[in-house]
């Protein structure tokens, strides 16, 4: 049987040993919830380019795509099926929270302090490794 929900992508944004954590401003059900930045893949588009796009657009940053992180994950209403990938930011590049209320970098002891949405709080179980693996060196100054 076909899936037919629509593919959400999500960027953990990782740097030494941090990932970025942003909190939504919309809608109204979802506004104080903590996700990863990314959003729907529009018709014609990759995965990985909507990735891209939509880090520029939610973050005014690029990113480079990195391998998926975990299986394909379930949205909390069962409409967007969910793949996270990991990510970092292009050299010199800083973050700004253009369409949520705010960002947080987490580290591996603060990751679960923050009110992740369902989706996202999956894929946080999985990050450890991840973490430890981008602890040694920044990928970008100023993080």
């Amino acid at each position: 049987m076909p899936d037919n929900r629509t593919v959400v992508v999500a960027a953990a944004i990782v740097d030494r040993g941090r990932v970025l954590a942003a909190q939504r401003s919309e809608p109204p059900a979802l506004r104080g919830g903590w996700e990863f930045p990314g959003g729907k893949v529009e018709v014609g588009e990759t995965e990985l380019d909507a990735l891209v796009r939509e880090c520029e657009e939610e973050l005014g940053v690029g990113v480079v795509v990195g391998d998926r992180i975990g299986p394909d994950l379930l949205s909390d209403d069962g409409r967007f099926t969910v793949r996270v990938f990991e990510c970092t930011l292009h050299d010199g590049d800083k973050p700004t929270p253009l369409e949520h209320l705010q960002l947080r970098w987490l580290d591996a002891d603060s990751v679960d302090d923050v009110d992740w949405l369902p989706a996202n709080a999956q894929a946080v179980k999985l990050l450890p490794d991840v973490l430890k693996h981008h602890a040694v060196a920044p990928t970008h100054p100023g993080a």
